[in-house]
């Protein structure tokens, strides 16, 4: 049987495993609350990842490459973005997709029938990595300019407040042009 057979066959389970390896990442009462908790109004967090590793798996699986995968991943990088994951603890899920493949394919490893094609689609979670270390940065770098913003308009407030800065009019164009014409 070729790998991708096995990877649709052994789907479920890979999928299980690879949530729980992403789901680790996290303290042990988020990890129950985000296992058990299926409401997605109650559970956004984990409604995000347990879709967003199913649709990734099912992207991986595809013979083309899709901008779909994109998606899925900037939400699943997003939301550990937001939550001050380190780069590489908010992307090691990606690779613990590697691992569960071995666990899971172990016997068909050993009997060597799809080393070549598991080394093909392991370059292809490589891939998967990389794209996920740009979403994070992407992220991180928006997390910034927000918080920069808040900080400079709640500066500018609190001056404007205690009388240390004023607004000058602005003045429309014809009137600077009369002003320049008539002081010319």
């Amino acid at each position: 049987m070729d790998l991708k057979n096995l990877l649709q066959e052994k789907r479920s389970d890979i999928i299980k495993k690879w949530c729980s390896v992403l789901l680790s990442t996290y303290p042990e009462q988020s990890q129950n609350f985000l296992r058990h908790q299926k409401d997605d109004i109650a559970n956004p967090v984990g409604c995000t990842i347990s879709e967003g590793i199913e649709s990734i798996y099912d992207e991986l699986l595809k013979e083309s490459e899709s901008d779909e995968i994109l998606l899925f991943l900037d939400n699943i990088i997003r939301v550990r973005a937001i939550q001050d994951f380190a780069p590489s603890q908010a992307i090691s899920f990606v690779f613990g997709l590697k691992g569960v493949l071995r666990d899971v394919l172990e016997s068909e490893i050993r009997q060597g029938e799809i080393s070549e094609e598991l080394i093909a689609f392991e370059s292809k979670i490589d891939g998967l990595a990389l794209l996920c270390f740009d979403i994070y940065n992407q992220c991180r770098q928006k997390i910034f300019e927000i918080r920069v913003n808040e900080v400079r308009n709640e500066s500018s407030r609190l001056l404007k407040m205690a009388g240390l800065v004023y607004e000058i009019p602005e003045i429309d164009g014809d009137l600077k042009e009369d002003k320049v014409n008539n002081n010319g």
